[in-house]
């Protein structure tokens, strides 16, 4: 799961950070990289937000522009949200997942609690309930 981020350079110096595709969300940073990871943290925040509010979790958009940076949230992280995305765009319940894996309801709400170190055969079993199949893809460090 991948984010915007638009990196505004203070005159007093550093970073004003805001996230064009978020509903909310604000920090700052000294330096570039100090900004990026305040900003990861901040998506995260926002991300576990609306999906304990049961929201919708919007896309990353197209956008271009020398301010604007990507941030990616870690992958068990970006695992537990395309969870979330795909049971409520199956319209299934917490609790018919849960059935359907063999599991507590509450064991479901670990799956998707970001802050929550979940099993990754759970998470895989669970995408299979679902008719998906999890990947996981390594590519090249940016430098």
């Amino acid at each position: 799961m991948k984010f915007n981020a638009m990196l505004q350079p203070q005159p007093e110096g550093g970073f004003t950070v805001t996230f064009p595709d978020l509903p909310w969300g604000v920090t700052q940073g000294e330096t570039i990289r100090e900004s990026l990871d305040m900003a990861a943290d901040v998506v995260a925040m926002v991300v576990r937000d609306l999906m304990l509010n049961g929201e919708n979790i919007p896309q990353q958009r197209a956008r271009r522009g020398r301010h604007l940076h990507s941030v990616t949230l870690p992958w068990m992280s970006s695992a537990k949200v395309a969870l979330y995305v795909e049971l409520r765009k199956q319209g299934m319940r917490k609790a018919e997942l849960a059935r359907r894996i063999g599991i507590p309801k509450q064991h479901v709400d670990r799956l998707l609690d970001l802050n929550h170190s979940s099993r990754g055969g759970l998470i895989d079993k669970a995408f299979r309930v679902l008719g998906k199949r999890l990947e996981i893809q390594v590519t090249d460090a940016a430098a």
